[in-house]
């Protein structure tokens, strides 16, 4: 299976987040305005930007699929992430208003009690989106793509904020009337630590920025190969769900062109096999007894 139908596949996982959150989204704002709830409602407002992550994640797979060109010799395999940030904005102005109107809630001091159907309604809202989580984290893992398990992720932390709302809810009806805002409150914080997440991680990216231990991983690895003296420099970098390498190693001088060409094809195999990585630039130079290395960058 290559790249561009791992990312067809990906669109599936995207479309069951997007029919899911529709429907929870708009189930969740009338309940919690029906029946007084704080947490049911911020819950509500989260499922909708989530639509809107969901949607950009769509559109980045999208865009993701058309070939290379003459101005993208790599692909068009950056959309994703690029659809990422923009989703991480979009979350973030959300959960800093669910968070605002939620802690002035909380100071106010509403005596309003949520009804039992709000605590039901965010029970299975819990319950649907772990589900979900657990096909998209499946699905992602399969196909290997980092758009599809982020959302995943997001998934698994809105059955974690249902859970929490849910929790508030609960303890309202039990008198503690002030644990359905501060529920809301959470909600909030969640909603902008996941907007954070995706943020952080999206910029690392397009900034060409790469883990320095899955580096050494790789590194670790190019040296085993058979006819490989040292390495004078490795770098890698994500590009959509794929990893570029580029490496430059030594050998033995006296070596044939040929089995110089024989150690690159070992190094490329080698990658894709243990790292999945398909994209390896192989540079070949003299190994010479008085040369130091470069550490890997």
């Amino acid at each position: 299976m290559d790249e561009y139908e791992k990312i067809k596949q990906g669109e599936r996982g995207a479309w069951v987040s997007i029919g899911s959150y529709l429907v929870l989204s708009a189930l969740k704002l009338i309940i919690g305005y029906l029946f007084l709830s704080s947490a049911l409602l911020a819950d509500g407002f989260n499922n909708l930007t989530d639509i809107v992550a969901s949607l950009a994640v769509l559109i980045g797979l999208r865009i993701s699929q058309k070939p290379p060109d003459k101005d993208h010799p790599y692909g068009h395999f950056r959309a994703e992430t690029i659809a990422a940030l923009i989703a991480s904005f979009i979350m973030a102005t959300v959960g800093l208003q669910v968070l605002i109107s939620a802690v002035r809630s909380l100071f106010e001091g509403t005596e309003e009690t949520p009804g039992m159907v709000a605590f039901w309604v965010a029970v299975a809202a819990a319950i649907c989106m772990y589900v979900v989580y657990r096909y998209n984290d499946r699905l992602a893992r399969r196909i290997d793509n980092h758009a599809l398990m982020a959302a995943a992720k997001d998934n698994l932390s809105d059955a974690l904020v249902s859970t929490g709302a849910a929790v508030g809810i609960l303890g309202a009806r039990m008198g503690l009337s002030w644990l359905d805002a501060a529920a809301a409150v959470v909600v909030g914080i969640i909603i902008c630590k996941t907007a954070w997440g995706i943020f952080y991680s999206s910029t690392h990216a397009l900034t060409d920025g790469f883990d320095a231990g899955k580096l050494l991983s790789l590194r670790n690895s190019i040296e085993r190969v058979q006819g490989v003296q040292t390495i004078s420099d490795i770098k890698a970098r994500i590009h959509g769900s794929n990893v570029l390498v580029d490496v430059i190693v030594q050998v033995d001088p006296q070596m044939t062109l040929i089995e110089s060409h024989r150690i690159c094809d070992e190094i490329e195999r080698k990658m894709e096999k243990k790292h999945n990585i398909r994209s390896v630039h192989v540079h070949v130079e003299p190994y010479m007894e008085n040369h130091k290395s470069v550490k890997a960058t």
